[in-house]
């Protein structure tokens, strides 16, 4: 990976999606403009978002800049956890073994069921009336 061009992955969840930017830098995290503890401010979210470099011992080697957009800030840290993980990929091949025995290279493809016609919600149905 050179200086000049940084590595850029995307990563989804629910209705989230989660573009960054990675370089080598000093374990600077910015979400939407923001730091990103500011951002998340639960420990756990930052924890879950940390845990691909925590496997790498990348925390401090690079710089990202995230762009989060869709869903809540729950589907929103799942989908950085993709895209962070997708990255350290191109950047070493021989992570892929400890990212996949963790699970963090899977795509989660639980969404939200539709709502169908005829009835209130996706399963919920209207009230019966015997009479």
């Amino acid at each position: 990976m050179s200086k000049s061009e940084p590595i850029q992955t995307t990563g989804r969840r629910k209705t989230s999606v989660a573009s960054i930017r990675m370089q080598p830098g000093t374990g600077a995290i910015k979400v939407n403009g923001r730091d990103f503890t500011e951002y998340f401010v639960s420990i756990s979210l930052q924890n879950q978002i940390l845990r691909p470099l925590e496997i790498a011992n990348g925390i401090h080697s690079y710089d990202l800049s995230v762009k989060a957009s869709g869903g809540g800030i729950n589907g929103q840290a799942g989908a950085m956890r993709l895209a962070i993980s997708r990255a350290l990929l191109e950047v070493n091949e021989e992570l892929r073994t400890p990212l996949k025995a963790e699970g963090l290279l899977t795509r989660d493809p639980r969404m939200k069921e539709r709502k169908k016609p005829g009835q209130p919600g996706a399963r919920k149905r209207f009230q019966f009336s015997k009479r």
